[in-house]
């Protein structure tokens, strides 16, 4: 379970949206407004399912990055996983008119820096592994 890249959740969870197993409309409950919250400046802060989708998907960025740092075996196929999660949300974003959205926008760019950063942080790892005698 440790190699599964993490941000398949929001894909996963963005499909089930566009299938109406989340409830909304023709683009999805992306729109929807979860709660309000008066601020002192007399305006609203409003929290969407979309939102709240980003943030999510935040958080398991910071674990992938986390998952980066190791050094073995397993952190090779988990960036190549990484790669097709990126590769995944890249074709639907270009081939889905659903997908034209920008939520998804937002996370297919979350998977891209998922990706890059997951391959630079395991090359300066793996530099530092590396000792000259």
């Amino acid at each position: 379970m440790a190699i599964v890249p993490l941000l398949i959740i929001p894909f996963i969870l963005f499909n089930l949206g566009l299938t109406g197993l989340l409830g909304g409309g023709e683009t999805g409950p992306w729109e929807q407004v979860l709660f309000s919250i008066p601020m002192m400046s007399g305006g609203a802060f409003a929290m969407t399912l979309g939102d709240l989708l980003i943030v999510v998907a935040l958080f398991l960025l910071f674990f992938e990055i986390m998952k980066s740092t190791r050094t073995s075996n397993a952190s090779v196929v988990d960036h190549l996983l990484s790669t097709f999660v990126f590769v995944a949300y890249l074709v639907e974003f270009l081939l889905v008119d659903q997908a034209a959205h920008s939520v998804f926008f937002i996370l297919m760019v979350i998977a891209f820096i998922d990706l890059i950063a997951g391959f630079s942080v395991s090359i300066r790892s793996a530099g530092r592994d590396v000792s000259f005698n």
